[in-house]
């Protein structure tokens, strides 16, 4: 059976991509929690239009970025979090957590896509943290604190 994925679904695939799974996978799993439709060809026309204008937002975000590099480059965020006595958080800094913060500190709007982070940061201290956008990237440094 042909479904469109409204939602991305880890193993199965990303939004609006067009897939074959099984119909008993489809009507019990991914149509009762809202993850896909069925691809009719009224659908998949709504989808391509959805598609170009979601495609079409990322590059302006992008583009706002691009010019916005000089700002993230000198940029310093302060994070506060509980942590144990030799400095371990007890529950690691996303990247959510990192947009966030940079939201609401630093004015500057990027999306998680954009930040290079491995993993979780679970140390207190200075970090520097990439942001990449095509071939440019620059550095900001998170300040991570313990809770008093």
């Amino acid at each position: 059976m042909k479904v469109i994925l409204l939602k991305s679904v880890p193993k199965i695939g990303r939004k609006f991509d067009v897939i074959n799974v099984s119909e008993g996978f489809a009507m019990n799993a991914l149509f009762p929690k809202g993850l896909a439709e069925n691809a009719t060809p009224k659908a998949l026309e709504r989808v391509k239009v959805l598609k170009a204008a979601e495609e079409a937002d990322r590059q302006v975000q992008e583009e706002l970025l691009l010019k916005n590099f000089k700002d993230i480059a000198g940029t310093s965020i302060e994070i506060h979090g509980k942590a144990n006595d030799k400095g371990h958080l007890f529950a690691g800094i996303h990247k959510e957590e990192l947009v966030s913060a940079l939201k609401d500190q630093a004015r500057l709007d990027i999306l998680p896509e954009y930040i290079v982070l491995d993993k979780p940061i679970k140390e207190l201290g200075e970090h520097k943290i990439e942001v990449k956008v095509q071939n440019k990237s620059a550095e900001f440094t998170v300040v991570l604190k313990a809770l008093e």
